[in-house]
């Protein structure tokens, strides 16, 4: 693998650690009703996990309160459970198949809750930019006991390496710090 190639690829997945960043704060309410608010929510139905989004049709029919629309009766239960064990702070309130989910006003409890909850999100977004780091540093030393490439290249292409990480992570803190003020500010 060239040098370039490495150095675009661990930046490509570095990236893709902060996009999976900023959809999991695209979840986190801010005070509007939205339907990624629901995203990451998995529910216990047909012997295993699935993403609510394959068992209901979310919609924001009011800008306070989500719908659910559940395709089948069997799990309306298993949904409105999941939705209430989520974390989120939601109460559902079930309707034959369609579950209503009123969206709260943020108490400054219920804010420093979310504060915390971005936090843990951005630590396993620096958590993944670390491991790539660390893969890509594994293969420099593969290549160089190889005889592929020289030490001097190595250490360069490390140096490389972390100031990619770097970057990740001041990028990855940025967010952090704009999703706090956002909850903050509501």
């Amino acid at each position: 693998m060239s040098e370039d190639s490495l150095l675009k690829d661990l930046n490509r997945r570095m990236d893709g650690a902060l996009e999976v960043l900023r959809k999991e704060f695209g979840g986190l309410r801010t005070g509007r009703a939205s339907a990624s608010l629901l995203e990451p929510i998995t529910v216990a139905a047909y012997g295993g996990s699935m993403p609510i989004n394959q068992l209901a049709n979310v919609s924001v029919p009011e800008p306070r309160m989500i719908t659910v629309q559940v395709w089948d009766r069997a799990t309306v239960k298993a949904v409105d459970k999941a939705i209430r064990e989520s974390g989120l702070g939601l109460n559902p309130q079930t309707e034959g198949q369609v579950i209503r989910v009123p969206i709260p006003d943020l108490n400054e409890e219920r804010r420093r809750e979310l504060t915390k909850v971005t936090a843990k999100y951005a630590e396993q977004a620096r958590v993944s930019v670390r491991n790539v780091r660390r893969d890509g540093i594994e293969l420099l030393r593969r290549q160089e006991k190889d005889g592929e490439i020289s030490q001097d290249q190595q250490r360069k292409l490390q140096h490389d390496i972390q100031r990619l990480t770097d970057e990740a992570i001041r990028r990855i803190d940025e967010t952090l710090a704009q999703k706090d003020r956002e909850i903050l500010q509501v």
